[in-house]
């Protein structure tokens, strides 16, 4: 029986993989941008712009969600969807940081 060994590396580590690994799928990506350039839409609107059925994108959502980048606000038989600016920007910055991280540890010449 195999099981993950995340549970080895630190917290921010693990947090930061979820975030790479959720958005490792370009529909995801998508819904991100669509999101960030409109601020607030339904779901019948981003099934128009990315080219998925419905139910597809509903599951790119719900990913979306678990990790609490976008935020959904039911309407009448609607739900609305926007960006979380507060968790994306610290997302960002921790990547951002972790990335300097290992770019300053490289070493000129090896490999």
């Amino acid at each position: 029986m195999t099981y993950s060994k995340t549970s080895l590396f630190e917290k921010e580590l693990q947090e930061s993989a979820g975030f790479f690994k959720s958005l490792a799928h370009p529909a995801r990506l998508a819904i991100l941008k669509y999101l960030a350039n409109t601020k607030v839409c339904m779901t019948g609107d981003i099934t128009e712009v990315i080219p998925l059925s419905r139910t597809t994108v509903g599951q790119h959502l719900t990913e979306l969600k678990k990790l609490n980048l976008i935020k959904g606000e039911i309407k009448g038989s609607k739900v609305n969807y926007c960006l979380n600016n507060k968790v994306f920007g610290d997302f960002v910055q921790n990547s951002v940081r972790l990335l300097e991280e290992i770019n300053s540890q490289k070493e000129e010449g090896i490999c």
